[in-house]
């Protein structure tokens, strides 16, 4: 379909307002020193999650290296993206993903920018990007930066992850038992599934 015919992901008026990478961890911090999380619902338990986010993030911003071939990938695209990122403070997964896709930014030398925005801020936008039903989060929108038109889309998580917790829901584990275990998943993996998965996604841009 001609890109004419495709409406845009959100307007500019929108895109500027995301947050920038360094923005975006900026609001999770100034709400966590308030004992506060991002987004409208607040408790104790969503602001310990933020809490232990912000570990894990930072942890991956010193840890993350970007595959060779995911390297070489996107520095050789011929074509620049905007990388629009759905996320919140307060979500593991998103902790667990959000520093990778910033690595891959990097190193993609121009050719990715990253925006950010908050789930609950932008519901409408949220809402067409459901995972069975579900307002499930990071979520990666893969734009056109002239027409703002979606070319791909990842998440919330690689598909090993989503399946383990689609078995872990279907065996009734609680909350805690099954972010247990998806973020000791996380920690095995080293985040070479989320890698490789956006190397198949990056390859197929172009």
């Amino acid at each position: 379909m001609p890109d004419s015919l495709v409406a845009p992901v959100l307007t500019p008026d929108r895109l500027a307002s995301a947050y920038t990478y360094t923005a975006y961890r900026q609001l999770v911090d100034a709400a966590l020193a308030d004992n506060k999380t991002t987004g409208p619902e607040q408790s104790e338990a969503l602001t310990a999650y933020t809490r232990l986010n912000v570990q894990r993030m930072q942890r991956l911003d010193k840890t993350t290296w970007v595959l060779p071939e995911l390297a070489a990938a996107v520095a050789n695209l011929r074509q620049n993206y905007i990388w629009l990122i759905i996320t919140e403070g307060w979500c593991g997964d998103a902790a667990q993903i959000v520093p990778v896709l910033e690595a891959i930014a990097q190193a993609s030398g121009g050719h990715f920018t990253t925006r950010y925005v908050l789930r609950d801020e932008h519901l409408d936008l949220m809402d067409r990007y459901l995972t069975n039903g579900s307002r499930s989060i990071p979520k990666l929108l893969v734009l056109k930066p002239d027409t703002l038109t979606e070319v791909a889309q990842w998440g919330p998580r690689p598909a090993t992850a989503q399946q383990l917790l689609l078995d872990l829901k279907a065996q009734g584990a609680t909350h805690e038992e099954y972010a247990e275990k998806i973020h000791a998943w996380y920690a095995q993996d080293k985040t070479q599934a989320t890698q490789q998965e956006l190397l198949a996604l990056v390859q197929g841009l172009e």
